[in-house]
């Protein structure tokens, strides 16, 4: 691959450095024994970005993402800001990455690897093996949707209002990533919506149905509602393969198929935008996992999931499925040997820093790579 493409790594704040400290390892790693290699810049975003320029996320910071052929973020937050006014709130310079780069489709993996089955909250009968893949659009729907606010009453009440809404186009488009992501696994995509109370339910559903029946007759399409697929996730999650769903259910069904694996700390995500005319799309890709401040600085966080958004990257925005095999094998293989970090930690295994989870991933690719 060549040496110019360009990756811009935005750590972010809290336990963002830290984690994403194991996978500059990687990647040194990578450009060293094999044929990835990367121009690698980063900047701010966060608290952090705020603290340097007043703003959670810089025009300059904005403009190499657009520029950039991949973004890895870290976690944005803290106590520190809690305060701040709503635009400046770190959390909008996350925001404003999605929305500027129009990643409309946000792909979250619930994976329970072998070794940690049974740090799950369910028995390990209902979640050993499980790999499922759920596909949130990210950019429509009832957080964006207008109208939207507070207003006072001339009764002295105040309403709050959010929209639900969402045109073909946008259904469209999300449907084929679904399928098309569908296609290279199980074959099986489950749409999920609120077609018995919503109308843009109903919408939903007659769209991605339209869209099968026209280009995806060879994926087995099924749908269900949004209350009862967040059942069948504790009940039996393994009929899933991949989901598709609207941003507002996508955020929770995602969250509830997250602790299905046992920690947050241990789940990538990606976030795409529309391919362009030669097939490159914009991305995004961060850990599922907050900023955790509570153990910022104290060397005691888990890095997998930022290691394993790196993975998808290299799958994702860059083609590069052996090299996101070897790096997701080698973390199977500090799992299987035992290794784990506090938040994962169980009893008989070996406790790491997240530094030395870091080096240990490293390692076990050096073996791997051999």
């Amino acid at each position: 691959m060549a040496a110019n493409r360009k990756l811009l790594i935005l750590a972010g704040d809290g336990i963002g450095p830290e984690v994403m400290g194991q996978v500059k390892q990687v990647i040194n790693w990578m450009d060293g024994h094999s044929a990835v290699s990367f121009d690698v810049d980063e900047d701010l975003v966060g608290g952090c970005a705020y603290d340097k320029h007043g703003t959670p996320l810089a025009d300059a910071t904005m403009d190499k993402a657009m520029k950039a052929d991949a973004v890895l973020l870290g976690a944005v937050g803290g106590p520190k800001w809690e305060k701040l006014p709503f635009a400046s709130q770190p959390e909008r310079g996350l925001l404003r990455l999605r929305k500027d780069m129009e990643l409309f489709a946000n792909l979250r993996p619930a994976i329970v690897f072998d070794a940690l089955a049974d740090a799950s909250t369910l028995k390990r009968d209902l979640v050993a093996g499980l790999d499922i893949l759920i596909i949130r659009e990210l950019t429509g729907g009832v957080y964006f949707g207008e109208p939207r606010g507070i207003t006072q009453l001339p009764n002295g009440e105040r309403r709050g209002v959010n929209t639900q809404v969402y045109d073909t186009h946008e259904i469209v488009r999300i449907g084929r990533v679904a399928f098309e992501l569908a296609r290279k696994r199980d074959g099986r995509l489950c749409s999920v919506e609120k077609a018995n109370v919503m109308e843009s339910g109903v919408l939903w559903r007659e769209e991605i149905t339209k869209l099968h029946a026209a280009e995806y007759s060879d994926v087995k399409l099924s749908h269900m509602y949004a209350d009862n697929c967040a059942m069948q996730l504790v009940r039996a999650p393994k009929q899933f393969d991949v989901i598709v769903t609207d941003n507002l259910f996508g955020d929770v069904l995602s969250d509830c198929a997250a602790m299905l694996t046992g920690s947050l700390g241990m789940l990538p995500s990606a976030s795409l935008g529309a391919a362009d005319a030669t097939g490159r799309r914009k991305a995004l890709y961060e850990p599922v996992h907050g900023s955790a401040p509570d153990i910022a600085g104290t060397n005691k966080a888990n890095p997998l999931a930022t290691i394993l958004s790196y993975a998808m990257m290299l799958r994702y925005s860059f083609d590069l499925a052996s090299e996101a095999d070897l790096l997701e094998a080698a973390v199977r293989d500090v799992l299987d040997a035992g290794y784990r970090t506090a938040d994962i930690m169980q009893d008989g295994k070996k406790l790491l820093t997240c530094t030395d989870m870091g080096a240990a991933v490293v390692e076990a690719m050096a073996k791997r790579g051999k």
